[in-house]
């Protein structure tokens, strides 16, 4: 199924995404190692793209994305993005060096046709950022959201889901969240809290969209309450002195086909 913009997915980025590509920069920290995992491709394809997030700027990037609200915002600098989605890839057997996929896979109607189709159209390698359901909801969010990271878990995909899509071992490699994130994802805001009482800031995280409006109030309610008591402090203050944040955000790397 489709939304009316064109959104593939579980999301309906016609009605939560219009601010997006202000609050979801990609961060250059990950972008480095993206662009590390995709090794000397010089062609690569970018699926679910998104407003064009993590893209590098020095390969030549094919990039495929279904949403109409999510194309229009893609920086002039980037090339427009072919509507189609992950499960239907209009492209040739390994038409491209490598490909990528961020913050994506999870909104996938069909995970594993995706995988397939990524792994058929690339010759080498498949760099995929995600999170692991097994821990998004060890973080603080849990405690004035609960749904929203529940959500979150059950919408990412095992690993083991990934890897068997792929038809090809998958490498996993723990993602580093610095505190001045520019990708305003769940987890950025670890040591900056604030930032999750702005009704945009929450918008970006789709995961925040599955959860009623009167449930995402009282669930600001209480962080912002908290936040004003000092009772958030009491309990998370030192990450605000954590350069960077060990949680749920993985990069997983298929070196090329078996």
């Amino acid at each position: 199924m489709r939304h009316e913009d064109g959104s593939a997915g579980d999301a309906d980025y016609g009605r939560i995404g219009h601010t997006y590509s202000a609050y979801r920069q990609p961060d250059p920290r990950i972008a480095a190692m993206i662009a590390e995992a995709l090794g000397p491709a010089g062609t690569v394809l970018n699926v679910g793209a998104g407003a064009g997030s993590y893209e590098p700027a020095d390969r030549h990037v094919t990039a495929v994305e279904p949403s109409a609200s999510m194309r229009a915002q893609r920086p002039p600098k980037l090339a427009p993005a072919i509507d189609a989605t992950a499960e239907r890839l209009p492209f040739a057997d390994d038409s491209f060096d490598a490909a990528m996929a961020s913050f994506t896979i999870h909104q996938w109607t069909d995970l594993a046709a995706g995988l397939r189709e990524m792994r058929r159209v690339t010759r080498g390698p498949v760099a995929i950022l995600t999170c692991d359901p097994r821990e998004v909801e060890a973080f603080w969010l849990s405690d004035y959201a609960p749904k929203v990271l529940a959500t979150e878990a059950r919408r990412y995909p095992s690993f083991d889901k990934v890897a068997a899509g792929l038809g090809t071992p998958i490498t996993r490699i723990a993602v580093p969240i610095p505190f001045d994130c520019r990708d305003g994802f769940n987890e950025a805001y670890y040591g900056r809290p604030e930032k999750l009482l702005e009704p945009a800031a929450r918008l970006s995280c789709s995961a925040w969209s599955f959860i009623t409006p009167e449930e995402a109030d009282a669930a600001v309610a209480r962080l912002a309450a908290d936040l004003e008591s000092g009772a958030w402090d009491a309990r998370y203050g030192a990450l605000r002195r954590e350069p960077t944040y060990r949680g749920s955000l993985y990069l997983l790397v298929s070196s090329g086909k078996a």
